[in-house]
């Protein structure tokens, strides 16, 4: 039997991957919801900044997986398309019988933390920006619908635009490496995620609620920082400072101060039950991983065009 599956975002870094997995799996039709004209029969028109637009888009459809997300730009574009968009979607979506419904959230719902082992359900929701406001938002939507939250932290690998790079951009701004900085951050590579992300949307076992989605081991900040260092050359000309040297230095520039903030507190979420359930393999640690992916790093990190 033929399960028909509607994936929302399949251009974006994540979505893409999750269309890829679920192409690749047999018995599965896959559609696509583009707010562009349709290229093909795969395709369906519909545009998250126009609810209207939406109507239909769900007939025939067993399972949607939700992977388009706003990031950044005018607070009115980002709730427009994280907040009422999906409302407005998954409100289509149980109007048309689908009986599965699976969002691409981030754990960047739950605030700046620290966190340390933390499991679903261990830590509220508290958003420290629009972006992660208006996502947990959409999360209440799904829920109420019965479906199925899956919370990535930080996510890596050909394609990243925002981590790797933004942790080299970090040390640039401090002329140096950070030292003696302990902390744990969990973390996925984008092809792993794409795999969990289709097989859970695929799977017999009925219910929704919310997991989080990372590797089971965490990566330490010291190895993230020896890794990028190793693979993409000293991005802060090879000094070092500790923690709190970095923080005086990154005083007067918010985005740094950000970036800091993530680095230095843990983020470290656990969920062996998503990986056990879906027994679905988590795939390779993150210094294999990095490894393969540094060639596109070095090569968008030098401005050359990367596909």
């Amino acid at each position: 039997m033929t399960v028909k599956v509607l994936i929302t975002g399949a251009s974006g870094f994540v979505g893409s991957r999750v269309a890829t997995a679920a192409q690749r799996q047999p018995d599965v039709h896959v559609r696509l919801l583009s707010r562009h004209a349709p290229h093909g029969p795969e395709y369906v028109h519909g545009d998250l900044c126009a609810p209207p637009s939406l109507r239909g888009v769900c007939a025939d459809t067993d399972v949607l997986v939700h992977c388009a997300t706003q990031i950044g730009g005018d607070a009115e574009t980002v709730q427009a398309v994280n907040d009422h968009g999906t409302r407005a979607l998954v409100e289509e979506a149980v109007r048309a019988g689908v009986r599965r419904i699976v969002y691409v959230s981030t754990a960047a719902v739950l605030g700046r933390g620290p966190f340390r082992g933390v499991r679903p359900g261990e830590a509220p929701i508290a958003p420290a920006s629009p972006t992660s406001r208006t996502r947990a938002a959409a999360e209440r939507y799904v829920l109420d619908a019965g479906g199925l939250v899956l919370r990535p932290h930080l996510v890596y690998g050909e394609g990243d635009r925002w981590v790797i790079p933004g942790l080299v951009w970090l040390m640039k701004e401090l002329s140096a490496t950070l030292t003696g900085c302990g902390a744990l951050q969990s973390m996925i590579d984008v092809d792993n995620l794409g795999r969990a992300v289709v097989a859970a949307a695929l799977s017999p076992a009925p219910g929704g609620g919310v997991h989080h989605v990372s590797h089971p081991e965490p990566v330490a900040v010291t190895d993230l920082l020896a890794a990028v260092s190793r693979e993409l050359g000293e991005p802060g000309g090879g000094a070092a400072v500790d923690v709190a040297t970095a923080l005086d230095r990154a005083a007067g520039s918010p985005l740094a101060l950000h970036h800091l903030g993530m680095l230095t507190v843990d983020h470290w979420f656990v969920d062996d039950a998503f990986w056990k359930g879906l027994d679905c393999s988590p795939g390779e640690g993150f210094a294999t991983v990095f490894g393969r992916a540094a060639p596109w790093y070095r090569a968008f990190l030098d401005g050359r065009k990367v596909s």
